[in-house]
């Protein structure tokens, strides 16, 4: 989510646009499929970005795929096959990261299975409710419509530096952008049915997913890297273009919850 981007090479940027395209289009293909389908892209991008955060912590080998291999085992239950996303999911992912920290001795690598593994959980608990295709919709496509948002303001705008000594490129124009652009979103899918309390929270989940991103770039500038990985052509590793929707998915999936709670 990188506004006011340093200048690239035509080709660069052809690259990017249609691998964004692509990437939209398979996750959207997932998400109105749902069922098999929408876990298991989940499921893949899941232990990508598992990788993805081991080599940023800078572990050995043996202890990235240990930490893959104890993410997969919450991952698995939250199949439709099996027991689905609920509370016991969500207590294997905190016994996978008390498992991971005891035997490898590096909180560090725990915390990245909190970090995956608690957007999954909230990714596949808003495709199995009423609302479920509306609801993933919203929480993936607002990160997006920010994403789109602030690349655009920041580029047009530019201003003072948001965070200059984590991400030189973010502005605070890119800021206002993206949260506009996801607000307008919002306010777009409440006419189709999104609650109105979510349409009201869309700006400060748009907030929440710049934060994200922030973290992330904080994340590789401590590794000393400019992607997280480069699996994905022109955009980096899944890390990098997921980074928005870690923070937003969970948060969005208990305002949903809390709404069925209180009403």
């Amino acid at each position: 989510m990188t506004d006011a981007p340093a200048p690239q090479r035509r080709s660069d940027l052809g690259i990017r646009a249609v691998a964004g395209v692509a990437m939209i289009g398979v996750a959207g293909v997932a998400v109105y499929a749902g069922g098999f389908l929408y876990w298991l892209l989940i499921a893949v991008a899941a232990l990508f970005m598992m990788a993805e955060w081991a080599d940023l912590q800078g572990v050995p080998y043996k202890d990235k795929r240990l930490a893959q291999f104890a993410l997969f085992v919450p991952v698995a239950i939250m199949a439709p096959i099996a027991a689905g996303a609920g509370f016991l999911a969500l207590g294997l992912i905190a016994g996978s990261a008390f498992f991971v920290v005891i035997v490898t001795r590096r909180p560090g690598l725990a915390h990245g299975i909190l970090y995956v593994g608690l957007p999954v959980l909230a990714l596949v608990l808003l495709r199995n409710q009423e609302q479920g295709l509306l609801l993933s919709f919203w929480a993936m496509a607002l990160v997006w419509a920010c994403d789109i948002g602030a690349y655009f303001a920041g580029r047009s705008i530019g201003g003072p530096k948001l965070a200059p000594t984590i991400s030189p490129n973010k502005t605070w124009a890119g800021l206002i952008g993206g949260v506009i652009a996801a607000t307008f979103f919002g306010a777009v899918l409440q006419t189709q049915g999104l609650p109105l309390h979510l349409a009201l929270a869309t700006p400060l989940l748009a907030v929440l997913a710049q934060m994200g991103d922030l973290y992330e770039s904080q994340l590789k500038r401590r590794a000393g890297v400019k992607d997280s990985g480069n699996i994905l052509p022109g955009h980096g590793g899944v890390l990098d273009r997921l980074d928005g929707l870690v923070p937003v998915a969970p948060a969005a999936a208990l305002m949903v919850e809390l709404a069925k709670i209180t009403t």
